[in-house]
């Protein structure tokens, strides 16, 4: 986690929000240029824009995507599907994890945002695995 981050420009949420975008130089040569007037980019009130949802997931407390065992789905089955949803995930990595489902009855598939782990989570139950997600307190 980041305690003190410099960089925590917008503080909690305002309704009309506008992010400086660029600022270009122009005149000739060096120098001399007039400054234009910056381009605001204006977000709609409810909607965040690209700069704020990447903020708020690096800020943002973590999640456990869970995988629990089950009697149905084959190991291999449940190596795949591992392998297809989660990002990254390599074949010992979905093969540990299988197994520490398998014999322990859960797993920690992946720690992530809230939103990432809310899609994983959906994924691995589409795909007919048993999972949920938790916060991750006290982990960064």
């Amino acid at each position: 986690c980041h305690t003190g981050d410099k960089l925590s420009l917008y503080k909690g949420h305002y309704a009309n929000r506008g992010i400086l975008v660029a600022i270009s130089a122009t005149g000739p040569g060096k120098g001399g240029g007039l400054l234009e007037r910056p381009t605001i980019e204006k977000t709609t009130p409810g909607r965040e824009s690209e700069f704020d949802l990447r903020k708020s997931r690096k800020t943002a407390p973590p999640f456990r995507v869970i995988l629990h065992n089950d009697n149905y789905n084959k190991r291999e089955y449940v190596v795949q599907v591992l392998m297809k949803v989660i990002p990254g995930m390599t074949l010992d990595n979905a093969v540990n994890i299988m197994q520490e489902a398998h014999y322990n009855g859960l797993a920690v598939v992946i720690i992530c945002s809230q939103a990432d782990a809310e899609e994983h989570c959906m994924q691995l139950r589409g795909s007919g695995l048993i999972s949920s997600i938790e916060p991750a307190s006290g982990e960064c």
